[in-house]
């Protein structure tokens, strides 16, 4: 009797610690905010910048990085924008579009700059 109570226990035991896990998500960091300069081309000119409510100050000192769009799947995407932890003795230089010689287009900046 008593090993059937044990067993009992353990089997609930992990039924509800199965149950709590299903609801867990692991969910990957962001990755780094930076382009390198001419990385990313695109045959069409990017859409308009999308207009954004720029919240509160998360943190004493932190920099908004304004949204742009990236070209990704074949279209342009837009990626908003988000506060960030300052670097001293750099400035943010902003994701810009640029025509390209050849024709298309080339996305630069979105790096800190000293």
């Amino acid at each position: 009797m008593r090993a059937a109570i044990k067993t009992l226990l353990h089997t609930a035991t992990i039924a509800v610690a199965s149950l709590l896990a299903s609801g867990c998500a692991v969910v990957p960091a962001p990755a780094p905010v930076g382009v390198v300069t001419g990385d990313v081309y695109a045959p069409l000119a990017p859409p308009p910048p999308q207009a954004e409510i720029v919240p509160a100050l998360p943190f004493a000192g932190a920099v908004w990085i304004g949204g742009y769009w990236n070209w990704s799947g074949g279209r342009h995407v837009w990626v908003p924008g988000h506060y960030v932890q300052p670097r001293p003795g750099y400035r943010w230089q902003p994701h810009a579009w640029r025509p390209r010689p050849g024709g298309g287009w080339a996305l630069h900046g979105g790096i800190w700059v000293r």
